[in-house]
């Protein structure tokens, strides 16, 4: 009888100024796939937070609690560090600028208090696999924000020389589906949908799976059926 490999565990570091909110993600993520560091943020004046020293994890969860230039400090240092790193923060509702300069400074997953309690156990894996947990409003104008009156280089006629099988990827992508769970969806090998993102992000002109998403919300592309 086959034995299950087990998956590797997801480092998750919580950064707060306060302990009740580390204790409460703590609990919350106290599942066997997640290894979670907790690490609380004495000083939230931006110079310190330029100067704070956090541990190594695949994907930090930050309490926004901070002033907005403090948290921004915060998200470039961790970023300069560990450039592969993955942020969700979470905070109280912020407006749209509050919003897109969070986007632009590398964040991947928005949630506010309330609805962290529900979604951050779905929004972790699908961060860390290079997906956004955001409000798919929010990201088509984020989007519209940043390239309004850019020139614009990238491919943006290449869906209609797509497969069947890369549309039916694209969808699932723009479904914020990670690479796993477009594989049980379509009822092919893994490898098989890396290959597929691999031909997308070729056919589109851009790097990674982050981009094509956001290119799609962009141009309101929409696969053909």
């Amino acid at each position: 009888m086959a034995t299950k490999t087990a998956q590797p565990r997801l480092t998750v570091c919580l950064l707060s100024p306060h302990p009740l909110v580390l204790g409460e993600y703590e609990r919350l993520l106290s599942k066997p796939q997640f290894k979670v560091i907790s690490k609380q943020i004495i000083s939230t004046l931006a110079p310190d937070m330029r100067q704070f020293e956090p541990p190594k994890a695949q994907i930090y969860v930050i309490d926004a609690h901070a002033a907005r230039q403090a948290t921004g400090a915060l998200l470039t240092n961790i970023l300069e560090r560990f450039p592969g790193a993955r942020l969700i923060v979470i905070g109280e509702k912020h407006n749209d600028a509050i919003n897109y300069s969070l986007l632009r400074s590398g964040v991947k997953g928005l949630l506010t208090y309330d609805e962290a309690r529900d979604q951050l156990l779905r929004a972790l894996p699908l961060v860390a696999s290079g997906g956004f947990w955001v409000p798919r409003t929010l990201l088509s104008g984020f989007v519209d924000s940043i390239l309004e009156g850019q020139s614009h280089r990238m491919k943006t006629d290449s869906n209609a020389n797509l497969s069947r099988r890369e549309q039916e990827v694209l969808e699932s992508l723009l479904e914020n589906l990670a690479n796993k769970e477009i594989a049980n969806k379509l009822n092919i090998a893994e490898r098989t949908v890396k290959f597929h993102v691999s031909n997308l992000l070729s056919k589109f002109g851009v790097r990674r799976r982050a981009d094509l998403i956001l290119l799609c919300f962009q141009k309101k592309l929409a696969p053909a059926g």
